[in-house]
């Protein structure tokens, strides 16, 4: 495992620009195999997961480019279908959960897909059903083998478009539906669709290489089938969870920092759920400024009084990815708030080490923590602890860099899954970080 040693207690200042997203970027490389034609993705994040996902492609006959840095060029013209069912792909492609939507377009273009059962955070249960019943419903036939733990799906015939409800706006599962049924024959519609700014990224470019689909944005998707795709090009957004990552830092740390192109239209509820913890933001043009928090900030409570609640929902409501920097930042605000991560039942686990840091925490349940702020009268104090999962690991390095004394974070590679070069773009700032290996 990898360690980071950090030195904490200093302010930073200056700019930081936001990778591209993570989330987005695992969808979109997924959809070039929906064409034999060349697709162009830029703002591609150089971090674990997407760089698992680039090599997983590579197996599966995919050429791959690389033009400049985040640049790729994707032709997925000559594909070996047959690594789907080898064991090197049950091995790579069950440590990353982001595989799983490899299988929407595969079944689409070529009425077959498989994957082992993925991996990714330990964060609770996160349920495959979703996808395979949109399959299910567009016509597939489900198969799997329990003790290989191995999912397919299959329609020598093609898929054909229907109606279906989705028992939950998952995001994944929404765009491996899109994925698939950009192919049926006939009209397909998805209610209780996922409506992220990645989903409608994912739509946009799906629509640039000739697909009809409409209702992007909202939770009604309506696809009409098309028997083939183009190539395109197509640019990632900012990565919206490193961004809100980068306003905790800086209210923590009492830094003032500057975000660059943000893309402030789809950051949704995120500034103004930081807004509400007291911290101040300012629109400079498409970027963020942070001033020091020299004097703290102050939770905001409800009208009548009543203790502030942050918690996650589908969008346009507040990002479950965020959830673990809102508490953190919350150790040091003056007030209390409840944090309810509704979505995933073990996200929360890591407030044991934020108590030894001396934070006042109370987890009501696998659900629920109320955390009793600081004000900065208390400084939290230097620890080693492991990440567990990506989120809870830079919330953890959020807490190390504003505390008293030198802090250890073991496995590291846990937040190298999901932030680029963080060391060294934190050194860049004025942070004390060092990578031990």
């Amino acid at each position: 495992m990898g360690t980071f040693q950090i030195e904490g207690g200093h302010k930073l200042k200056g700019e930081i620009r936001p990778q591209g997203a993570k989330n987005e970027a695992l969808q979109i490389l997924c959809a070039v195999l929906a064409t034999p034609e060349e697709v162009v993705i830029e703002n591609i994040p150089d971090i674990r997961d997407v760089n698992k996902l680039i090599e997983i492609l590579g197996n599966l006959g995919v050429k791959i480019q690389k033009i400049g840095k985040g640049k790729f060029s994707f032709i997925s013209d000559d594909l070996k279908l047959e690594y789907l069912e080898s064991e090197l792909f049950k091995s790579e492609g069950s440590s990353l959960r982001g595989s799983i939507m490899i299988v929407g377009p595969l079944l689409g273009r070529f009425g077959k897909g498989y994957i082992p059962r993925p991996g990714g955070d330990k964060i609770g249960r996160r349920r495959l059903d979703t996808h395979f019943e949109g399959f299910i419903k567009l016509g597939a036939t489900f198969r799997y083998n329990r003790e290989e733990r191995f999912y397919g799906v299959e329609a020598a015939d093609g898929l054909t478009g229907t109606d279906m409800l989705l028992d939950q706006a998952s995001v994944t599962g929404t765009a491996n539906i899109v994925l698939a049924a950009v192919f049926a024959k006939g009209t397909t519609t998805i209610y209780n669709a996922a409506c992220e700014p990645y989903l409608q990224q994912l739509c946009k470019m799906l629509n640039s290489m000739g697909a009809k689909i409409s209702g992007v944005g909202s939770n009604l998707l309506t696809i009409e089938g098309v028997k083939r795709l183009g190539g395109c090009h197509h640019r990632i957004l900012p990565d919206m969870i490193e961004i809100g990552s980068w306003i905790g830092l800086a209210a923590m740390t009492k830094s003032e920092i500057t975000i660059k192109d943000v893309s402030w239209k789809n950051l949704g509820l995120i500034p103004d759920t930081f807004r509400k913890l007291g911290i101040t933001l300012e629109k400079k043009g498409d970027d963020i400024f942070i001033p020091a928090h020299d004097n703290g900030y102050e939770i905001q409570g409800y009208i009548d009084g009543s203790t502030l609640t942050v918690a996650d929902a589908p969008w346009p409501g507040f990002t479950p990815d965020l959830l673990s920097i809102v508490l953190v930042v919350c150790t040091q605000a003056k007030g209390n708030v409840l944090i309810h991560q509704k979505m995933f039942e073990s996200r929360l686990f890591f407030v044991d080490k934020l108590i030894d840091m001396g934070a006042r925490i109370i987890l009501c349940d696998p659900h629920r923590a109320t955390v009793m702020g600081h004000n900065f009268e208390s400084q939290l104090k230097a620890t080693t602890m492991v990440s567990p999962d990506i989120r809870a690991g830079i919330s953890l390095l959020i807490a190390a860099l504003s505390a008293k004394g030198t802090s250890i974070i073991h496995n590291i590679e846990q937040i190298d899954r999901g932030y680029e070069n963080i060391d060294e773009r934190l050194r860049a700032i004025g942070a004390r970080i060092t990578r031990i290996d």
